[in-house]
């Protein structure tokens, strides 16, 4: 199981946020252009403090968990990623074609992971519109085709395979092992 929880920096900045909303308020009352400010930074404190309270995604083995809702990976259809990549924003579209999307307000390298991982799970579905299969490139041969690898197993110890490696280089430079071995023959 992962749990993904949203970033405390939007909390912050939401806070932050409200904090200058607050402060502008407190200037527009003196200067009205300051109100353009107030509504601004009221605005984004409210964006700010509604993505830090969004509810954590669990990945698990069988299903998808955003919030209480729980999802089984079989019931996934599509995935469909947005430009937003942070915070990251993920259309599902569901076996009844009901639409999901997932908003997820973490750092670029977790929201990432979640893609990653999103697709990885649903493998029944289409991932941007590419097949799983397809876009994995999982695509497996038929079974008389597919070969393992054979093992390689240890033969030598490691002072064997280097007394082994010096007359391999030996016999490479000199052309054979024993110069007497020759002029016996002759």
């Amino acid at each position: 199981m992962t749990r993904y929880l949203p970033s405390r920096r939007y909390f912050w900045a939401g806070l932050v946020a409200w904090v200058l909303a607050a402060l502008s308020g407190w200037v527009a009352m003196d200067w009205t252009p300051a109100a353009a400010g107030f509504v601004l930074f009221l605005l984004s404190s409210a964006v700010l403090v509604f993505l830090a309270l969004r509810p954590p995604i669990e990945i698990r083995e069988t299903h998808l968990l955003v919030g209480n809702r729980a999802i089984p990976w079989s019931d996934i259809r599509r995935v469909d990623r947005t430009g937003w990549l942070s915070p990251l924003i993920v259309h599902l579209t569901l076996f009844d074609d009901s639409r999901l999307t997932i908003v997820y307000p973490g750092d670029l390298d977790t929201a990432h992971s979640l893609l990653r991982q999103l697709r990885r799970h649903a493998r029944e579905a289409l991932i941007d519109g590419v097949p799983y299969r397809q876009f994995w490139g999982d695509a497996l041969p038929a079974a008389s085709e597919r070969r393992l690898p054979s093992p390689r197993y240890r033969l030598l110890r490691p002072e064997d395979e280097e007394e082994v490696e010096r007359l391999y280089q030996r016999l490479r430079t000199v052309r054979r092992l024993d110069p007497d071995e020759f002029r016996d023959e002759k």
